[in-house]
This record gives structure tokens, sequence and C-alpha cells, in this order.
């Protein structure tokens, strides 16, 4: 569970910080005609933001899980993280709020 906390931190900075794009799914495919219609820094930190908020839920799962000494809690962090965070970044990184002015 620390491993999968650690892998979205280091994600969340590489995208955000060391501007690895390319991780954004289909952003690599874009022409440049369509990635100049997205605002991708505005992207990049909502990328960091929810992976390093994933993280944290899983480190606090784990956390927990330990104290109620049920691993069970772990698997089910696991599986909510990724049933809220997954959607979430696809809708939100797809809205109006993130294309550039210019771009209709």
């Amino acid at each position: 569970m620390i491993a999968t906390a650690i892998i979205f931190v280091v994600l969340g900075v590489l995208i955000k910080h060391g501007r690895f794009y390319n991780l954004i799914a289909g952003y690599n495919t874009m022409s440049k005609e369509e990635q100049a219609t997205y605002n991708i820094e505005k992207i990049a930190t909502l990328f960091r933001n929810v992976m390093f908020a994933m993280a944290f839920l899983i480190i606090l799962s784990y956390i927990l899980a330990k104290q109620l000494e049920n691993e069970q809690i772990n698997f089910y962090a696991i599986i909510m993280v990724s049933i809220i965070g997954i959607p979430y970044l696809l809708i939100k990184s797809n809205s109006k709020a993130y294309k550039n002015n210019n771009s209709n």
C-alpha cells in the first residue's frame, strides 16, 4: 500500500513539475493544434492534486488497517480511491475549465 501511495506521489510530481505531460492519457496522441486548446498547466496541477489526495487516502487507510488489525481496509480503500479518483480526473480534466479561453 505504501508503494502504491509513493507511485501516486511520484506520478503527480513528474506530471506537474517534471512536465511529463505524455503520462496524461490521450494528450500525447493529440495534434499540436488540439493540444493548444487545453491549458496543460492547469490540467497538470489537477493531476498532481488528485494523485496526492489518492496517496494520502491510501496511507491513511494503511494506518487505520494497522491500528484496527484489519487488512481488508486496505483492499476497500484502494478500490474506492480508484473508483472515485480516476473518473474524477477524466471528467474534470475534460471540462471547459481546462480549455484555453481562445478555444471554443
